[in-house]
């Protein structure tokens, strides 16, 4: 395996390599993603090819893959090498893996999709490349042109490599647009200017060419589109044109065009001015169908060459004769001459003028996938509403701010117009529901949100830039702006004027307060922190503090620490000033590049988060100025940072890179959430600001949210407040993303009243005895709302679309008869038609006798009402599976177990009561499948939480806590275990065993007192814990006296004792009492000998199973490290690693870690092969093994193009069975199947790290291990402790990346 050769070195060397940094993975989480939306200025800057299709915004691509599985298209990675606007991208015609950029800096960027690397790189392009395209006639040559010519072909590789510049293409009298090589006729290209001319073509009037392709089935004609005379099919030969395509309207004109290849002769196009896809076919000149996708006008459109594959195909029992591989490409007889079209197939990527980016299905007019109105450009500034957290609001270069949902990762309102560039905002305090914003030239606005206007501008700066402004936290009325010509201004709402604090130079940064609110501070390009009082009227600072060697760009005060505030500068330093003494605490030092963002966290007073140019985000310790974390996941500048207000270990940040992301803190915390998972005191949870800041004392929470729940939790009587602390505690450190809902169906399987369940339950993951109750009401809701005069924000529905919906909730209820009366209503009665028998022949023909005036338009094949009607739950089940429509097919298999569904007839099985019994374990049989089905597709999306919460709503308790444990959410899961009790019970232990085993492994810390006895404490929770005691007594390194402590704390016997009670069990024979207490003992190295004796005497037998073994060489896995490193040692460490990594290896096949398993055989041949060592395994036989396993176990990932299948052969069958008569059963649940932690498939930026243990590319969070760059994902990382705890470095050293 190639991933052998990059490590091979470590297994050279017999002892173990000492002065290694510890294994080690970052503290801060990624769990969250707002990607941009796509640029408006360019014209190339969305392609497509196969199952992946990429746009740009203004500084980064963003890629897009389908997931066959779920038939839907996921983030799969993010391009970010250009230093400015990428001007064009194309994907290569001949190697679905590559696609190639330009940009304004004069730059050409060969990519790599599948590897996310650069291949190639074109510095000074001799011009800007405003248009690029990969040569269909040569392989690895790519064309890019300037505004003006010439056009340069860049060989990429070969003989021929380097750049030349086309013979013909050269010296244009106008600028170009746009350029199209024909994908047929070798070298032959189509230029577009924008006074209007094509090649030779010279209209008089100028209209500038907007789109053209080539046709794709012909050598020489070309679709032209001008942004005024419409579109054109031409004969580039004869200069003819062939047919002038006409618009309904005469203020319709086109901005781009696509051919549709699934059906030759149609193509689509998208309107400059509202965003309409029209269908046309080259024999008719005017549109087959228009949709309206958007409000805001097209930028440019790709269709998809090969539309998404169904995970499965449906099969009706007789076969349609109207129906292909195509689907509606060969439509039935129609009986109106007047449909002589049907939609083609096709799915059309679309971008729109506003950022908006999203795959429309043409066929089935709907969208794939759509994501709204994302920023094209630099982002700013971000903020968190402070009354309602889960609104983000952003501000951007573009010229807006948006509001984002961060809970559903959507955009939910938008500023009107244009600002300019907005560098700041600020929410109002309270529910005011409005945000101010600062402009680089229109001076600085508040946004009503609700009225959806500007409601009062400030222009006291005039054109000069206004870079920071700050609402005040303690007294709405004033708001302060800081701009570059030198003045603060503390101004109130309505305008009026209170302060001017003049200052020598640009003032970038201000912020109130939130102690004292008539004290702000200011940062100023002459390197100075200024404080004023706004209480008096002096416009003089109270204090200026000096010390930073370049402009100051921004100021934060401390929430908890009265008189302390922070600054970051262009020095690259943030320094910590203490107004009381006057004087500078402490500096900061570590980024290379202009600090920008800084944040203080809510709850521990000295952590610090800042944000640079360098890319990166850093994360401080303010007592010893200490950095604790770096982050590098951004793409670019970093510059703004913000805490979420009632998760403090939550924070968002924003970028150059047109991005926000979510991040969690609470792995800085870990000892404290293990304080409260133990049920330790108040004083080792909750602390004061003074004793937190001093040196060397642990993270003590000291803000307000802590405080609030520990007053709310002291009002409680009994039992229920340690189930409230831990629920209270949970979601207070808990990232935004399912720990509410999952507490939500806590509490409906634990009891609670419906009534006392929150607003927000409905629109999450439902427990099965509400989820028909309350979409029925959603429905009627739905039905009877009125439209505000003012609308809701983007993308309002209108009452159609309102009804619509209502409809739909309806029907899949089984309320037929509501939804044929909405159908009509809507004027939609080929569907009413459709559904009215399954209420009553006598209630069909009524509906045909009101239909009798009207004619059938198009007669859709609409499955869902027909399986309604005839009551075909399963077909209709396995129909929305197959589309990936997991939510339709729960909620349906759901209404048919409560009998809402008119089911047909079916035979009673015998024993069976009646057939209405019969059907309902059918259908219960099939809610739970579709249940564990979207389970899955939470959890390989990385979102285990939500996984769990799918589980819990069909009280499937075991299935939930495994995925908690999956998705590494251990804390999580020890507080909800605890509350669900008995029936959680299996898990729970599990969980504290693991985070038993997270605290000693801790490095440093673990020898310290309050480490062990939290370990200790986290075990004797567990009933049947004395095995698990006697590992933490074994492993830990303290001296005599210590470990004694312990093990009177674990009542274990003392080390003296121990010895003599292995003597004992030697007499006795008993060879797991006498590894135990030599363990125990003062001597533990001579358990080793004594258990991989008797290993190996197992292994040489044919009969041992993995049950015999695995608990020994666990047990002698806990061996202190000290004693393992004994030079007298070495040959038992060898075996005993050698024995870890092979048992590993069947462990990780028992639990089905398909994606470690060859890895942990080549780490065992590889020892083998390279340490002096005396066990019964040969290389061979390994070998054998995993060649048996890899036959007769089926790929776990469909996504990827496999080699065909081969069958197993006989002696390959016979070794498997082998070996699965030595597995046995897997006894605990919660550990089989692969890991997915949050964050799993978010991108990095383009820095890719390559796992060492597949060679594959890591998506997600990555684990390094001992020596300080191999790294594996944190997903392989989890698998792999689980079933080996010794590093795959080969070094012995033990990894803990729980």
């Amino acid at each position: 395996m190639a991933w052998m050769t990059y490590i091979s070195h470590w297994f050279e060397q017999d002892d173990w390599y000492e002065g290694l940094q510890r294994a080690n993975m970052s503290q801060v989480r990624q769990v969250g993603l707002l990607a941009a939306g796509c640029q408006p200025w360019n014209k190339d800057v969305c392609a497509a090819s196969g199952d992946r299709f990429a746009y740009c915004a203004t500084l980064a691509i963003y890629i897009y893959q389908l997931d066959h599985r779920y038939n839907e298209f996921k983030l799969y990675a993010i391009m970010s090498e250009h230093k400015k606007t990428i001007t064009a991208i194309s994907w290569c015609p001949h190697n679905p893996d590559l696609f190639a950029s330009g940009s304004t800096d004069n730059l050409v960027i060969i990519w790599n999709v599948a590897e996310q690397k650069v291949i190639a790189k074109l510095d000074n392009t001799k011009g800007i490349p405003a248009s690029l395209s990969w040569c269909w006639n040569v392989d690895d040559a790519v064309a890019f042109v300037s505004h003006r010519g010439p056009l340069f072909i860049w060989t990429i590789s070969g003989p021929d490599s380097g750049v030349t510049v086309h013979k013909d293409a050269h010296s244009f009298l106008s600028d170009i647009c746009i350029f199209r090589w024909h994908t047929q006729k070798k070298g032959k290209v189509a230029f577009g200017h924008i006074d209007g001319s094509l090649s030779i073509f010279q209209p008089d009037e100028e209209d500038p060419i907007t789109a053209l392709e080539w046709d794709p089935l012909s050598t020489d004609y070309l679709l032209v589109a001008n942004l005024h005379y419409g579109i054109r099919l031409v004969d580039s030969e004869s200069l003819y044109c062939i047919t002038t395509f006409n618009f309904p309207s005469a203020a319709a004109s086109v901005q781009c065009l696509a051919w549709v290849p699934s059906a030759p002769g149609m193509f689509i196009t998208g309107d400059s001015q509202v965003g309409v896809l029209r269908i046309w076919n080259v024999s008719r000149t005017t549109p087959i169908d228009n949709f309206k996708l958007k409000k805001t006008g097209f930028h440019c459109l790709h269709v998809l060459n090969s539309p998404p594959k169904k995970k499965f195909s449906i099969q009706s029992p007789t076969k349609n004769h109207y129906t292909s591989s195509t689907s509606e490409a060969a439509p039935p007889p129609r009986s109106a001459q007047s449909q002589a079209f049907s939609l083609p197939p096709g799915h059309a990527v679309c971008c729109f003028l506003d950022g908006g980016v999203g795959l429309y299905d043409i066929g089935a007019k709907k969208w794939d996938f759509l994501r709204d109105l994302g920023h094209v450009e630099t982002i700013f500034d971000c903020k968190f509403k402070p009354d309602d957290p889960n609104l983000l609001a952003t501000a951007s270069f573009d010229g807006t701010i948006k509001v984002w949902d961060i809970s559903t990762l959507t955009a939910v309102n938008t500023s009107p117009g244009n600002e300019g560039v907005i560098y700041s905002l600020s929410w109002a305090p309270g529910g005011l529901n409005c945000i101010a914003g600062a402009t680089s030239r229109n001076g600085a606005f508040i946004w009503d949100i609700q009225k959806g206007k500007m409601i009062q501008r400030f222009s006291e700066h005039g054109k000069i830039g206004i870079f920071c402004i700050s609402w005040s936290h303690k007294d709405s009325k004033r708001i302060a702006t800081c701009s570059g010509d030198g003045f603060c201004i503390i101004r109130t709402i309505d305008g009026k004027v209170l302060h001017k604090y003049k200052h020598p130079a640009a003032v970038f940064g201000c912020d109130w307060s939130q102690n004292n609110k008539d004290m702000i501070a200011t940062g100023c390009e002459d390197k100075n922190v200024r404080v004023y009082y706004v209480a008096t009227s002096s416009d003089q600072p109270l204090k200026v503090f000096s010390g930073h060697t370049a402009k100051v760009f921004h100021v934060k005060w401390s929430p908890l620490r009265e008189g302390v505030l922070c600054s970051g500068s262009d020095d690259g330093s943030v320094r910590i000033w203490d107004y009381t003494q006057d004087a500078c605490i402490n500096v900061l030092s570590g980024h290379t590049a202009p600090v920008r963002g800084l944040m203080w966290n809510t709850e521990i007073p000295y952590l610090l988060i800042s944000g640079s140019w360098d890319y990166t985000i850093k994360v401080w310790d303010t007592r010893e100025g200490t950095c604790l974390d770096t982050v590098y996941d951004h793409g670019a500048d970093v510059y703004g940072l913000t805490c979420h207000p009632n998760r403090p270990f939550t924070m968002a940040s924003c970028s150059r890179d047109s991005t926000v992301r979510l991040w969690s803190l609470t792995p800085l915390i870990t000892l404290l959430q293990m304080n409260i998972l133990a049920d330790r005191s108040w004083e080792e949870i909750i602390g004061n600001t003074d004793y937190a800041v001093e040196q060397g004392a642990p993270p003590l929470l000291c803000g307000k949210i802590a405080k609030d729940i520990k007053q709310d939790i002291e009002k409680l009587a009994g039992g229920n407040s340690r189930v409230q602390k831990l629920r209270w505690f949970s979601q207070c450190l808990s990232p935004p993303g399912g720990s509410d809902n999952l507490w939500n169906l806590v509490s409906v399987i634990e009891g609670q009243d419906d009534s006392l369940l929150p607003q927000n339950y409905r629109k999450g993951i439902m427990h099965l005895k509400h989820l028909t109750k309350f979409r029925t009401s959603e429905a009627q809701e739905l039905t009877t709302v009125k439209m505000s005069k003012f609308g809701g924000g983007i993308g309002v529905p209108t009452k159609e679309e309102r009804l619509k919906e209502a409809a739909e909730i309806h029907l899949r209820l089984g309320h037929i008869q509501r939804y044929c009366e909405l159908m009509v209503e809507l004027g939609e009665w080929d569907k009413a038609l459709s559904v009215a028998p399954g209420v009553s022949v006598k209630y069909w023909k009524k509906l045909m006798q009101r239909r009798a005036d009207q004619l059938i338009q198009e007669d859709k094949d609409d499955v869902i009402p027909y399986c309604i009607a005839i009551g075909d739950v399963k077909k209709l089940v396995t129909f929305f599976m197959a589309r990936g429509q997991l939510k339709e097919a729960l909620l349906v298999a759901q209404a048919a177990c409560e009998g809402n569904m008119q089911t047909s007839h079916v035979p009673v099985p015998k024993g069976a009561s009646s057939a209405d019994d019969s059907c309902r374990e059918d259908f219960n049989e099939l809610l739970h499948k579709v249940s564990k089905e979207l389970a899955e597709w939470y959890f390989q999306d990385g979102r285990a939480v939500l996984a769990a919460c799918c589980h819990l709503a069909v009280d499937d308790i075991e299935l939930a806590m495994a995925y908690l444990l999956r998705g590494n959410e251990l804390e999580l899961a020890v507080a909800v275990g605890t509350v669900l009790g008995e029936s959680a019970a299996p898990a729970t232990h599990l969980a504290l065993e693991l985070l038993a085993r997270k605290c000693m492994m801790i490095p440093m810390c673990f020898p310290s007192v309050g480490y062990r006895d939290l370990a200790a404490d986290l075990l004797l929770m567990i009933p049947d814990n004395e095995l698990h005691l006697v590992k933490l007594c074994a492993f830990y390194p303290g001296c005599r006296e210590e470990i004694n402590d312990l093990h009177e704390k674990c009542k274990l016997p003392r080390v003296e004792e121990c010895e003599h009670l292995a003597e004992a069990a030697r007499e006795d024979g008993s060879v797991f009492e006498i590894i135990k207490y030599y363990l125990l003992s003062q001597e533990p190295e001579k358990a080793l000998p004594i258990g991989i004796g008797f290993v190996k005497e197992c292994i040489s037998n044919s009969n041992w199973t993995l049950d015999t073994i695995y608990p020994i060489l666990d047990l002698l896995s806990y061996i202190r490290t000290e004693k393992l490193l004994l030079h007298t040692c070495t040959e038992a460490r060898n075996e005993l690693l050698i024995l870890c990594g092979y048992i590993g290896a069947l462990l990780a096949i028992r639990r089905e870690y398909q994606s470690i398993v060859p890895a942990l055989y080549e780490y065992t041949s590889q020892l083998l092969k390279r340490r002096e060592v005396s066990i019964p395994l040969k290389i061979e036989h390994l070998s054998e093994e995993l060649d048996a396993w890899r036959a007769c176990t089926p790929s776990t990932n469909p996504s990827l193009e496999e080699p065909p299948y081969t069958p197993p052969s006989d002696s390959q069958r016979t070794v498997y069975e082998t070996l699965l008569k030595r597995l046995k059963e897997e006894p605990l649940k919660g550990t089989i199947g692969t890991h997915y932690v949050s964050g799993s498939n978010l991108p990095s930026h383009s820095d890719a790290h390559i796992s060492c243990l597949t060679g594959l590319k890591i998506q997600g969070p990555v684990f390094f291990l001992e020596d300080g760059k191999s790294a594996i994902s944190l997903n392989d990382a989890l698998m792999w402790a689980k079933v080996n705890p010794f590093s795959p470095l080969g070094t012995g050293i033990r990894i803990n990346p729980f």
